[in-house]
């Protein structure tokens, strides 16, 4: 149902690259950052903010050393995400106000949107900040366990929670989420919600439910925000989303009804664009000033893809 998929614009998306070898997939017992050497890494998390090391010549990187870490003193949580070319790789939480030991001009505190935006490091060291973020996301707020409410410890190196009360493991969740490009003809289904930027339009999306396939997840939320009706869906592409911790799944569907009711409660707006429009979105040259998400964003990656002809028609009807 889909075409060769536009590398370029693949290599656009943010988070979707890593270096990183992940300690999970490793044997043996997590190292600690104080004994690591001087090749460890850290990757230093002040709030909702990554601390960077700058350098006009080159692009900056959120990989910092053993010295630059013990600047911002003890971190509430430390895990070991593995290794990226051989060099032990760990990340810690520290309280917003520490971003302030970092000054600039050799140092910069950025959220993680800001630094997709801006390509502020690598694209393989963008997924590995995801991680990082993710993780520490998910250890701040599993602090205790869900089935007897005991305190519970970091294990595996992070990779895992155990309570010492009742014994149960505690894993890393992602949360699954269908973003999905709904097309009819030479036209694709696009909405607003209401924290959209102003002009902004981009592709349906919404949290897959327990027991609910990719599929079904994209015909409900599709029925749900516009009362479209969906008939088949395919798989695209994938994107890691840590905010705090999702994975947005983009599927191509065939909508199979053609009038909008759009839920309030769901999108401000929703409506049925060409094709020609939508090229125009995309390049910034729409005459309404209308556009779509960034190329850091999946829902951009499914947009061009369908505009340029890479995701395939679908087959002619039979009969």
């Amino acid at each position: 149902m889909t075409g060769s998929p536009d590398l370029t614009s693949r290599d656009a998306l943010a988070y979707a690259a890593s270096r990183l070898v992940r300690h999970s997939a490793e044997f043996g017992p997590a190292p600690v950052l104080a004994e690591a050497g001087p090749e460890a890494r850290l990757v230093l998390m002040a709030g909702e903010t990554v601390i960077l090391r700058t350098d006009p010549e080159q692009t900056g990187t959120a990989l910092l050393g053993p010295d630059e870490a013990e600047r911002a003193g003890a971190r509430a949580v430390e895990i070991f995400l593995g290794r990226v070319e051989g060099w032990p790789v760990f990340a810690g939480a520290v309280a917003e106000e520490a971003a302030s030991l970092f000054p600039a001009p050799g140092y910069r505190a950025l959220d993680l949107r800001a630094l997709a935006a801006e390509g502020a490091v690598d694209r393989e060291e963008q997924g590995l900040i995801a991680t990082a973020k993710s993780l520490l996301a998910w250890h701040a707020r599993h602090r205790f366990c869900g089935n007897c409410g005991s305190p519970t410890a970091i294990a595996a190196g992070g990779f895992r929670r155990e309570c010492g009360a009742c014994g149960v493991h505690h894993f890393p969740r992602t949360d699954p989420v269908a973003i999905m490009l709904v097309r009819r003809g030479d036209a694709c289904l696009l909405g607003r919600g209401r924290h959209f930027k102003p002009g902004m339009y981009s592709c349906l999306a919404g949290f897959i439910e327990p027991g609910e396939t990719v599929e079904d997840a994209v015909r409900r939320e599709t029925r749900e925000e516009t009362g479209i009706a969906v008939g088949a869906v395919a798989y695209h592409a994938s994107q890691p989303w840590p905010f705090p911790a999702s994975l947005m799944l983009g599927c191509v569907a065939e909508g199979l009804t053609e009038d909008v009711r759009t839920d309030p409660d769901e999108l401000e707006d929703a409506r049925w664009f060409p094709r020609a429009k939508v090229v125009q979105m995309i390049a910034g040259t729409h005459p309404e000033g209308l556009t779509v998400p960034p190329p850091t964003a999946i829902a951009h990656l499914l947009l061009r893809d369908w505009a340029d002809g890479v995701i395939a028609a679908p087959p002619a009807p039979q009969g």
